[in-house]
């Protein structure tokens, strides 16, 4: 285990779900650097998104990588990926060595400010699999990161994003619970988020 792995974790004591929390995976420092480049060096784009029967676009920006052209889709947007890059596949190895998964594919957000957000929903996509395991990754300035069970009303969970962390979800989570970054009206700088993921 070298310095980069933390000497923090928290599991949530949850119905239906296995998480866990690093709130430090990357130390400042290298968040710094890797936020830096992932802004300037990804291929970010902006999809149209329709809810409700209403088409806009999607309120943040986006990017795809993943092993051998496998696309991945989600409400309706289908995305092609790019080729891993040295810095993609530093984060995922060091997140591998944690999970003990293979992740094929990462999902990049981009989340210029306060306004950008991610409405409420599961990563359950049929491609995902039973269980699937998700990675989130955060880089940037913090979000407020809100869970809420689909059955149990009062099941409901709100975990601050730090600069570096890492949050995995395992297990059930994405059968039986949502989530969401809602918009905030405060002043808060960009984030970036990568979420690693396999396409059975």
């Amino acid at each position: 285990m070298n310095s980069l792995f933390p000497s923090e974790k928290i599991i949530f004591d949850l119905p239906n779900a296995e998480i866990e929390y690093y709130p430090n995976f990357f130390d400042a420092e290298k968040s710094k650097m890797f936020f830096e480049k992932l802004l300037n060096e990804i291929p970010w784009q902006q999809d149209d998104i329709t809810v409700f029967g209403k088409t806009h676009p999607q309120p943040r920006l986006t990017s795809l990588f993943g092993n051998d052209g496998k696309p991945y889709s989600y409400s309706n947007i289908v995305m092609q990926p790019h080729h891993w890059n040295p810095l993609l596949m530093f984060i995922k190895n060091e997140i591998e060595e944690v999970c003990f998964e293979n992740f094929t594919t990462v999902l990049l957000n981009l989340y210029r400010d306060g306004k950008d957000s991610n409405g409420w929903h599961a990563d359950n996509e049929k491609e995902l699999g039973r269980n699937p395991v998700i990675a989130s990754v955060s880089f940037g300035a913090k979000r407020s990161f809100h869970l809420q069970h689909n059955t149990i009303e009062d099941a409901k969970l709100k975990i601050t994003l730090e600069n570096g962390s890492l949050l995995l979800m395992k297990g059930e989570t994405q059968h039986f619970w949502k989530h969401q970054i809602p918009k905030t009206a405060k002043s808060i700088a960009p984030r970036i988020n990568l979420t690693f993921r396999i396409i059975k």
